[in-house]
């Protein structure tokens, strides 16, 4: 904690430190984010959090002008890999609520993970959880017209009761009176999703529209969109970039809203929204020694899953990024599942079955596409990607560009790839290890110096 860092950044409400830490002000009762557009509060009545929960269990309620709610995430990208940060993510994200489930996925024991948790958060497992929960339905009551028994199961709540006791003890609010009249049907949700700047949006679109597969994705001169598939639901989502507020709005349609936070959190990953990229740019100007400049605000463009972005990875390999989209877009339209208007990505059931006889391409490859597929089938809730090794056809760098992109996995140097290759020989000297933990985004300044 750098309290005089924070009070400077409160003072000038510097939008660069959004979701880093927050503001409680004692005479109002409510806590803030640092971009509050409220009238400034004396030094003497603030408080300073870490985290939103921290201040909530401390009695603060949220404000409702700057909504907390919709700050973007800061301490599971802050590149330490700690066995709370990786708890804490599988709550956000993957919604696993329970103890001794979340130990066994981290190898630890539940004991022990309690212990942690309460250590770097202040809170248990349980109570972060419900605070998580409680945090999201509240973004949802003001963002959307879901009505309000649709969005307690939305946020993980098992009952209407629970989800009212819930809300009101963590925010100190009702959620009944945070809603006030507004019970309208809506198919498409809209909801603001924000972002510390620089975010370097141009870089991004550029990146995107090389690899673009129609019609899963779409991308236009301030949007970017596509289908999706998570477990079992399915659903579309169209991002738009508003550079001055430090956002995107993004429209979003969904089969079971069940799944919405997960899916929510998997759109902030596939457009990087909770990296703090200026201090991953300060890390890494520091160690590469002048060797080039750096591109400001660039962001890792994610691939929806990590099956996908394996797929895209073997029909990649030994080609060029043209050749290789041309593979993709041609698997879409073979394999690709149509359900109404949308067309989805290809299901690992739906390649592992498929002989692929509309490739022109070696078998050996056909085998590879083939493996990845019949594991993942067979596995679908494995995320240690190091285990496709295994497969024939499947090396280090198709798996170290599935978890670069389709996981977002931060510390990614693809040391084996040309691209990167090329870059290293343009540029002066340098020690990639010292950029550790931030090397997928040395990868990406890499290519841009090509």
């Amino acid at each position: 904690m750098n309290l005089a860092l924070w009070q400077a950044a409160r003072q000038s409400r510097d939008p660069r430190f959004d979701g880093l830490f927050f503001i409680a002000v004692k005479t109002t009762g409510i806590y803030c984010r640092p971009i509050c557009p409220a009238p400034t509060a004396l030094e003497k009545n603030v408080s300073y959090f870490q985290f939103a929960h921290s201040a909530a269990q401390q009695g603060y309620r949220p404000c409702i002008r700057c909504r907390p709610d919709s700050a973007p995430g800061s301490a599971a990208w802050q590149g330490t890999k700690t066995t709370a940060l990786r708890a804490k993510q599988l709550i956000d994200v993957e919604q696993i609520s329970d103890c001794e489930q979340l130990a066994t996925r981290l190898g630890i024991s539940s004991r022990y993970l309690r212990r942690l948790f309460l250590q770097h958060f202040g809170v248990s497992v349980t109570q972060y959880r419900v605070f998580n929960q409680c945090h999201f339905a509240k973004k949802l009551i003001q963002e959307t017209h879901l009505p309000l028994s649709h969005i307690a199961f939305a946020a993980g709540f098992n009952s209407i009761r629970r989800f009212n006791d819930a809300f009101s003890q963590h925010l100190n609010m009702s959620p009944s009176k945070l809603r006030k009249n507004n019970n309208k049907a809506q198919e498409t949700l809209t909801l603001s999703l924000g972002f510390r700047p620089p975010y370097n949006w141009h870089a991004l679109q550029r990146f995107l529209a090389k690899r673009l597969v129609e019609p899963i994705e779409w991308l236009g001169d301030n949007h970017y969109g596509r289908t999706f598939t998570y477990l079992s639901c399915k659903g579309a989502f169209n991002a738009v970039y508003i550079k001055e507020k430090n956002q995107f709005k993004v429209n979003l349609t969904i089969d079971n809203t069940q799944y919405l936070q997960p899916v929510i959190a998997q759109i902030r990953r596939v457009l990087d929204l909770d990296a703090d990229i200026s201090s991953i740019e300060q890390h890494l100007e520091k160690n590469i020694n002048g060797a080039f400049k750096l591109t400001n605000g660039l962001r890792l463009p994610g691939i929806w899953s990590h099956f996908e972005a394996g797929i895209r990875a073997i029909l990649g390999q030994q080609v060029s990024v043209t050749a290789a989209h041309k593979l993709v877009t041609q698997l879409v339209n073979e394999l690709g599942e149509i359900h109404g208007d949308n067309v989805y990505f290809p299901s690992a059931e739906n390649v592992a079955n498929s002989d692929l006889s509309f490739f022109k391409m070696p078998q050996s490859r056909k085998n590879a596409l083939h493996n990845l597929a019949e594991y993942c089938a067979n596995n679908p809730m494995c995320t240690d990607l190091d285990n496709w090794l295994a497969l024939k056809g499947i090396g280090p760098w198709t798996i170290n560009y599935a978890k670069l992109r389709g996981q977002s996995d931060p510390d990614i140097l693809l040391a084996g790839d040309l691209g990167v290759k090329k870059a290293q020989a343009l540029v002066g000297h340098f020690n990639e290890k010292k950029c550790a933990p931030f090397r997928s985004y040395l990868t990406f300044q890499l290519w841009q110096q090509l």
